[in-house]
């Protein structure tokens, strides 16, 4: 069965981005152990990069990641725009377009759409360590944006959903 690592981006004393009270690291924990367990439960090995709040590099998850010969990488952000309800929806980056790793993105974004988030595509981050560095294909997902309060209630409310919509996009591609 596939290996995926998973990383809850940020973590420690980076919360990533901060709206409100709310902080990227602890929505991005909870929602990667949630589909973690998912994944779990349907046989697939997972590796996690981290499962409390502690920080380390986009270089030593990476690192960490090429060292477990993982199939697969998916680490899980929110977003953040400028100003407060400016966006909204799901967006998978990716190295490259083509390939594995699209194809892990488009599956994780079409079952989000169906969760009720607006899908803004797929695209390529040549820049960002751990699409680069990966020695897999590797996915950072930005699972709605934490400062747009519609997508803030879809992340509380359908949370679950949420979580099994990402591990569906991910066992589609592992199977």
């Amino acid at each position: 069965m596939a290996l995926v690592v998973l990383d809850a981006g940020h973590g420690g004393a980076n919360p990533g981005a901060v709206y409100n009270n709310r902080r990227e690291k602890d929505d991005v924990l909870a929602l990667t152990l949630a589909v973690g367990r998912i994944l779990e439960a349907n046989g697939v090995d997972v590796y996690y990069t981290r499962t409390t709040d502690v920080y380390e590099s986009p270089t030593q998850k990476a690192q960490e990641a090429n060292q477990t010969g993982a199939d697969y990488f998916v680490s899980i952000h929110r977003n953040s725009s400028p100003y407060p309800n400016q966006y909204t929806g799901v967006e998978s980056l990716v190295y490259n377009r083509y390939g594995a790793a699209a194809q892990l993105a488009n599956n994780i974004n079409s079952q989000l759409e169906r969760v009720g988030f607006v899908n803004q595509g797929v695209n390529p981050r040549t820049n960002l360590v751990v699409l680069n560095k990966t020695q897999m294909p590797a996915v950072l997902l930005e699972a709605g944006f934490i400062n747009t309060d519609a997508d803030n209630q879809l992340f509380d409310e359908r949370f679950n959903e949420m979580a099994q919509a990402i591990a569906d996009g991910i066992l589609e591609t592992v199977q």
